[in-house]
């Protein structure tokens, strides 16, 4: 059975992102941005509510986001939701879930827009695709004139 793996978020940085240089030379890049959303309750009162999703960037789009991303930036998002467990220093087994980006677009903010006078393009990026394993076989050719030339000798 097939399933679908996609996320995509539209919100804030909390923090400027921690970028981490791993032996190998990749980067990766975490941080983590806030979705809020309102509603009325039975009251009929206005209630926000603010989701935190923590994000982690590999490679390209952890080098664009230690140049572009800062705090309180607007950024919209897509990748793929991540579970990992580990042991933490006291031997219990936490479990974390992440988001890792595939496509990020940095959106225009009003408050850094005012402070340089005027907007920039917003920079945007998406994660390298990997080259196919191997390729598909093609589909099979049929010969729509077989058995005549006209193709107008239908049995009925």
């Amino acid at each position: 059975m097939a399933g679908v793996n996609k996320v995509i978020l539209l919100g804030n940085l909390g923090a400027d992102p921690e970028i981490r240089s791993l032996p190998s030379g990749m980067k990766v890049a975490t941080f983590n941005i806030a979705t809020s959303d309102s509603y009325n309750n039975k009251d009929g009162v206005r209630v926000e509510q603010t989701e935190w999703h923590r994000i982690e960037l590999w490679d390209t789009l952890a080098n664009l986001s230690e140049q572009y991303l800062h705090k309180g930036d607007s950024v919209y998002i897509e990748g793929k939701i991540r579970s990992e467990e580990y042991v933490d220093k006291d031997n219990i087994t936490r479990r974390v879930t992440k988001v890792r980006g595939t496509n990020i677009t940095l959106l225009p903010n009003n408050r850094r827009d005012n402070q340089e006078g005027g907007s920039a393009p917003a920079p945007q990026a998406q994660a390298p695709r990997p080259a196919p394993a191997q390729t598909a076989p093609s589909a099979p050719e049929f010969d729509t004139n077989a058995g005549g030339e006209g193709g107008d000798d239908l049995p009925f």
